[in-house]
């Protein structure tokens, strides 16, 4: 019983210590505890999740059984996809003719350039290149399902994509949607 309360006196002090720091030493530590840079700024943030990690790392985390569960329920592709059915079958009122019974590819979005183009942006000094994919996009050898991605690893802040590489709608676009 002693031992837990040098445990939970040491952790308090180093939860203290997290609050006095300024960002720069929050990132350090975020690095030291996490074992990778944090791409986030926000301080507030930064603390937060330290804490919890000391805390999960003095106290445990999650059960072994807790992760795989929520595993599985961030890996059901069943709640993105299919609506729910009724509570007796099929709704008798729905048309099977109009019903989609595979994926539907989207349209290739307005303000985006034809796959294999390339967008630049100069960002603090570094030329930040690239390529429009079939699905996705190319930056640094690595696939990103969205420019907002690419944004964010490039400034480390949540950014629009369309915005940060300056896409707008065409003209031709902007004129339906008025």
């Amino acid at each position: 019983m002693r031992m837990e309360k040098v445990v939970e006196t040491a952790m308090r002090k180093q939860i203290d210590e997290l609050s006095r720091m300024t960002v720069g030493q929050l990132r350090q530590k975020y690095q030291e505890v996490f074992g990778e840079e944090s791409r986030s700024n926000h301080k507030q943030f930064l603390f937060r999740r330290i804490a919890w990690r000391i805390q999960a790392l003095a106290e445990g985390g999650l059960s072994e059984r807790a992760r795989r569960r929520a595993l599985e329920v961030a890996n059901d592709a069943d709640l993105l996809i299919r609506a729910p059915r009724t509570r007796f079958g099929q709704d008798a009122s729905l048309d099977p003719k109009l019903s989609v019974s595979r994926k539907v590819a989207g349209d290739l979005d307005s303000r985006l350039p034809p796959h294999g183009s390339y967008l630049e942006r100069e960002y603090k000094g570094r030329r930040v290149i690239v390529k429009v994919l079939v699905d996705g996009f190319e930056f640094n050898g690595q696939i990103y399902r969205s420019l907002s991605a690419i944004a964010r690893e490039v400034t480390g802040t949540k950014w629009n994509g369309f915005l940060f590489f300056n896409l707008s709608l065409t003209e031709e676009a902007s004129d339906g949607k008025k």
